[in-house]
């Protein structure tokens, strides 16, 4: 039978026609995807077309298409959404063309959802009900008087943008609501194409949103990702010969099939990158709807407030957030000077700065980076290293800013090895995410520990990676270490870090399984343990890993009797490495320009200070390439005082300063030379903008050693007029102390949340504590602070353990505080 003939009979009103006309289209195998829903939707517009015909139809009614119908997409199974359309004048001649209409569905076993209203009364039901209203906005005329369906359509449409600043809030809430009861689309391995977060309802919400003309949807990829959930919709329906949404697990290899693709992998594939699309640009559209509707509201105050018309609002407020980075109207932008295409690690730098503050990354931002930054060198400069691990570091937010970065591509630019598991399912009912997320999800689970381990860099990197290898066959933890090690290699990790990350994401698995099918009485499970890790520092950052692998994999994943087994064979495996304990560092060689700064500082009695810039080693050939300065190293000499370390690092932070690493020790003068001298070697860098200049800073330092300068005023206004974080609470401060780590000295470690101030407070603490800082060595890692101080009493010896444990106490209370 050709298309003619299909046509031909479709055009006979009798249902036969239609229905053998259907079947042809349906099973022929002749047409798929939009061009055979849309041969679907005109077949049934024909037919319905000859049936009001042939029904004698009063002169004021028509037959109108609406919701899904109405925009011709119509699946093998789908419901027929009609209404009757009449303008009052007749109702018997209505009601009876209507069964006329309704009967001829219901014979063939179509599912109809059907209506017979005036257009005063479709209005009104519009007005009352948002779902009539949404169904409304796609109505299309079929048969009858034009006139009547163009009347409808246009006053419901106005209807619907006048009254958008309410109703746009309700569909939101509406999408939300349905959200919460269906799941996200993107993750679920039976899921609903049309009531789950990223479906087919949510692209037809977008299309309300754009008909208001408040807000309009990113479209990049928006009309793709809806055509793919309706082809495989059309699979479901054809494959099952039911009307479902959900795709079950039974079904999959089916609809696969159906669709010419591999395999049912694939097939959910697909539908995650769809899904994924239609989220995003839902949380970019929701998002721009909010901004608007809040401006609005906002408007008429100034307004009033002025007391007079205001022909335009004013321009948002742009606060900095980080070099390049700032915020604006709730949202992360570039600042006007950001130049992506000369800030390789620009992208990066704004996507922590967002994390940090708890914001969402700009649409228009996101796209100007992908468009235009450079690609990182390899390996990347320190700054691109740790700006990745502050955006992982950052908690929740992590998520939605990460998500962003995907969006646009970036994601895999800067990792290529994450092709393999984005949108990658896991067949395993334990996983309630894809590969990918679960990957993310273990970063912000990972966040929380970063107090129980000396590098929390590579606990979160770790973290990132620890699945890696499931994009490759054979064993993935197998597979995984050798990309582990690449990737950090490449992000510009040194070798002894680097094999640490490809230890950590090749036995990520060793201590759960072990601890819950092994014997841990046995002296040959622990040794095989501590074999595998190696190290204390890696056995800490394993067991990390560990459980923020279980927490982000799932809520069956986890339980306080898999933890209580995995932290017994942690004990046992710490007591069979405890004789790698580290010795005491050994003294660090003086330089001549040390000594020089040490003789200046007791010859003038005051601060000497030093600076010298520091820059990543050149990477590329041409010098254009170069990276830029990463900071400066600031070497400051300053006669043995209570109350240096503080004053130091509260002038930094006065600042805008950010200490990178940090050492503090006392230096033996040559023989002859009275006095005792502090040195403090830092590396620092700006915030954003420019260095100061060292003049200034000795100034400072001068007026801070001699208690002149409150700098725990100056610094507690700055804190006011932080931008807080939104919905994340950093992981409190740890303070603990390291036994047997010194035989001279108490070591004390902290580990906090990096921010203005903190060393300062760190060191004005230990001041109230009466105790003597002989050295001190702090780090910063991405957002993570950690610390470790060597102090000792009066009489210069390690504390009682009483008392170097009531210090640690009031510190962690002072950093909590």
């Amino acid at each position: 039978m050709t298309s003619t003939d299909v046509r031909e009979e479709a055009e006979d009103s009798r249902p036969g026609g239609y229905a053998a006309a259907r079947l042809h289209l349906l099973t022929g195998g002749e047409q798929s995807g939009p061009p055979r829903r849309a041969a679907l939707s005109e077949l049934t517009d024909q037919w319905l077309a000859g049936l009001f015909g042939g029904a004698d139809a009063p002169s004021g009614a028509s037959l109108v298409a609406v919701g899904g119908y109405g925009r011709g997409e119509l699946s093998p199974r789908s419901d027929l959404d009609l209404l009757l359309l009449h303008d009052g004048s007749d109702p018997k001649a209505v009601a009876a063309l209507a069964d006329r209409l309704w009967y001829p569905v219901w014979d063939l076993g179509l599912a109809l959802d059907h209506s017979v209203r005036t257009p005063a009364e479709a209005r009104r039901t519009a007005g009352e009900d948002l779902k009539v209203q949404l169904g409304l906005l796609d109505a299309r005329h079929l048969a009858g008087d034009p006139q009547l369906t163009a009347q409808l359509r246009s006053t419901v449409l106005a209807d619907w943008r006048n009254q958008a600043p309410k109703r746009l809030p309700e569909l939101r809430e509406l999408c939300s609501d349905r959200a919460e009861r269906q799941g996200e689309l993107q993750y679920l391995l039976e899921p609903d194409l049309k009531e789950a977060r990223g479906g087919l309802r949510d692209a037809t919400a977008l299309r309300a949103v754009a008909a208001s003309w408040l807000a309009d949807a990113p479209r990049e990829g928006l009309t793709d990702a809806r055509r793919r959930l309706l082809d495989v919709r059309d699979a479901l329906h054809l494959t099952t010969g039911r009307a479902t949404d959900r795709l079950a697990l039974q079904e999959q290899d089916q609809v696969a099939a159906e669709l010419g693709l591999l395999d049912a992998d694939t097939l959910l594939r697909e539908v995650y990158e769809s899904a994924r699309v239609i989220s995003y640009a839902s949380d970019v559209t929701w998002r721009e709807v909010g901004r608007v509707l809040r401006s609005r509201a906002v408007r008429p105050r100034l307004r009033r407030l002025a007391g007079r018309a205001v022909g335009g609002s004013a321009a948002a407020e742009r606060s900095p957030l980080a070099e390049g980075v700032v915020e604006q109207d709730g949202e992360v932008v570039l600042a006007r000077a950001a130049r992506p295409e000369r800030d390789p690690v620009l992208p990066l730098r704004a996507a922590a700065a967002a994390a940090q503050a708890g914001l969402p990354l700009s649409l228009h931002a996101v796209r100007r980076l992908a468009a235009t930054a450079r690609p990182l060198p390899t390996p990347w400069p320190a700054e691109a290293r740790e700006q990745l691990v502050t955006l992982l570091g950052s908690g929740r937010p992590t998520v939605e800013v990460w998500e962003a970065l995907e969006a646009e591509g970036l994601i895999t630019r800067l990792l290529p090895d994450w092709e393999r598991v984005r949108c990658r399912p896991q067949r395993n009912a334990v996983h309630v995410w894809t590969v990918d997320r679960h990957l993310i999800e273990t970063a912000v689970s990972a966040s929380d520990f970063t107090r129980r381990v000396s590098r929390p860099d590579l606990l979160l990197v770790a973290a990132l990676l620890h699945d890696i290898g499931k994009g490759w066959p054979g064993d993935h933890s197998v597979a995984g270490e050798i990309i582990a090690k690449d990737v950090a290699v490449r992000i510009g990790f040194d070798d002894a870090d680097a094999a640490v990350l490809a230890a950590l994401v090749r036995h990520h698995l060793l201590l759960v399984e072990t601890a819950t099918r092994r014997d841990l009485d046995d002296p040959a499970t622990v040794r095989l343990v501590a074999d595998a890790v190696g190290t204390q520092s890696t056995l800490r950052l394993l067991h990390a890993l560990t459980e923020a692998d279980a927490l982000a994999t799932g809520p069956a994943a986890w339980s306080s009797w898999r933890g209580s087994l995995v932290a017994d064979l942690v004990r046992r495996v710490s007591a069979v490495l405890a004789g790698d304990t580290p010795d005491e560092p050994e003294t660090a060689v003086v330089t001549a320009e040390q000594e020089r700064l040490a003789l200046e500082a007791v010859a003038t009695g005051g601060p000497v200070l030093a600076l010298r810039a520091q820059a990543e080693p050149p990477t590329a050939q041409d010098p254009a390439d170069a990276p830029e300065p990463l900071g400066v190293e600031l070497l400051i000499a300053v006669p043995d005082q209570p109350g240096v370390l503080p004053a130091v690092a509260g002038v930094l932070a006065m600042h805008r300063l950010t200490v990178r690493t940090a050492e503090l020790r006392s230096l033996d003068l040559p023989d002859g030379v009275d006095g005792s001298v502090l040195l403090l070697d830092w590396r620092v860098a700006a915030e954003y903008g420019s260095l100061p200049q060292a003049a200034r800073l000795r100034a400072d330092l001068v007026r801070a050693l001699d208690g002149t300068l409150d700098i725990a005023g100056r610094l507690a206004e700055r804190d006011a007029a932080y931008p807080r974080r939104r919905g994340w609470v950093a992981p409190a401060a740890r303070v603990t102390v390291a036994p047997a780590a010194s035989h001279h000295a108490t070591v004390i470690e902290v580990r906090a949340q990096d921010a203005p101030g903190l060393l300062f407070r760190i060191g004005r603490a230990l001041e109230d504590a009466r105790v003597r800082v002989r050295s001190a060595h702090a780090s910063t890692l991405g957002a993570n602070a950690v610390d470790a101080f060597y102090v000792t009493g009066d009489q210069r010896a390690p504390l009682p353990a009483e008392e170097a444990s009531a210090v640690a106490r009031k510190l962690e209370e002072t950093l909590r505080g």
